[in-house]
């Protein structure tokens, strides 16, 4: 007779929980340590970046969203200016106090006027070169507004050399001379930047010459700078009245001051020489009843009166200066003493221009008489300025 067979209790499995196991998730201590522990994984990543991100990174990121608000700041600006909804008012607000540039425009020296070799800078001079060199970065940047700017504009500006901000300042120069006869009256900020971009010329070109680098490039630089000065200061506009002349004059000024550097102002008297012997050949075959006959007269007094403001002010000083130009102050003489020539072949007409441009190279040979004793200058050239 077979045993009788044995039950055995059923094996548990996986898909089969047990009242133990079951009881255990449902535990209300377990699902707290769970909730705990999802919000502390979830705050993992945060904590492990705020602990690996050095407070530099910090800093330039929170630059980085600085610059980028203000790049959209100045697009917005740009389409201002381009819809034309903004003028004027976008210049930078100077200085209420009057400027003296121009006082004295037109009065020769009572003394020799100092060439300003041996001062010393102030260091608000140079406060005033940054703040000047800021302002015509911005001018620049709205004379570009038309044309697609080059990549990594904000760069070069930056990294812009002395002759690449000599140039800048210089076509500054020029579009305020342009500005005073365009609106046929100077703005209440001519005096000031006028006397700063003087000033910024100066002394960028005094440093690039120090340097004696680039000097057949910054020569043509100034030659470009006085031919373009010049040619508005002979420029009399249709319906000229009172202002134009101003104008005329204030742009002189500019030119006298502009000469205190002999660099400049050598070339300025060799150009004015030039062009009033230009415009003496011109004057003898214009008919006397012609229009343009006035402006052409009035442009002769003016480019000598220029001439001998700037022979009375800087010449003794330049002929102190052991790096002057021999050739070019030889070459600018002779120029003069062409003009002369070529002046009086109009005397019948006008014997005024050759009074006034003996009474310059009387003041020239006055002034160069020591050093032509030294023999720092050509005698022959002495010679003839006597005669």
């Amino acid at each position: 007779m077979a045993p009788p067979a044995t039950s055995r209790p059923p094996t548990p499995t996986a898909s089969a929980p047990t009242a133990t196991s079951s009881s255990r998730i449902d535990s209300p201590s377990l699902k707290a340590a769970l909730a705990m522990a999802l919000i502390h994984y979830k705050r993992l990543p945060a904590a492990a970046a705020t602990g690996t991100s050095s407070p530099p990174l910090l800093h330039w990121k929170r630059k980085a969203k600085d610059r980028k608000r203000e790049v959209l700041r100045l697009r917005e600006e740009l389409k201002l200016l381009q819809d034309g909804a903004r003028g004027e008012d976008m210049e930078p607000p100077v200085a209420s106090c009057r400027c003296h540039f121009f006082d004295g425009c037109g009065d020769l020296p009572t003394q020799p006027c100092g060439g300003g070799g041996g001062e010393q800078e102030h260091w608000i001079d140079e406060v005033l070169r940054r703040r000047f060199l800021r302002l015509v970065r911005w001018k620049e940047k709205r004379r570009r507004v038309d044309r697609p700017l080059p990549r990594s504009s904000l760069i070069d500006f930056c990294s812009e050399d002395e002759v690449q901000q000599l140039s800048m300042s210089i076509d500054f120069l020029v579009q305020l001379s342009d500005s005073i006869f365009a609106k046929r009256e100077a703005a209440h900020s001519f005096p000031t930047f006028s006397h700063q971009a003087v000033d910024f010329i100066l002394a960028s070109l005094k440093k690039i010459l120090s340097s004696e680098r680039e000097t057949e490039l910054v020569g043509e630089i100034i030659d470009g700078l006085v031919t373009r000065l010049m040619k508005r200061m002979c420029t009399v506009p249709e319906k000229a009245d009172t202002s134009d002349s101003d104008a005329q004059f204030s742009v002189q000024h500019l030119l006298r001051k502009l000469g205190n550097d002999e660099f400049i102002g050598q070339r300025i008297i060799l150009a004015v020489s030039q062009r009033i012997s230009n415009a003496s050949e011109r004057l003898l075959l214009v008919d006397l009843f012609d229009d343009a006959f006035p402006d052409m007269h009035g442009n002769i007094f003016i480019m000598i009166q220029l001439a001998e403001f700037l022979i009375s002010d800087y010449v003794k000083d330049w002929l102190c200066n052991e790096h002057i130009d021999k050739r070019l102050f030889e070459e600018f003489t002779r120029s003069i003493l062409k003009a002369r020539n070529d002046l009086q072949v109009l005397e019948n007409m006008n014997g005024l221009y050759v009074v006034y441009i003996e009474r310059v190279i009387g003041r020239l040979a006055r002034e160069v008489a020591p050093a032509a004793h030294q023999g720092k200058l050509d005698p022959e050239i002495f010679s003839k300025l006597l005669c």
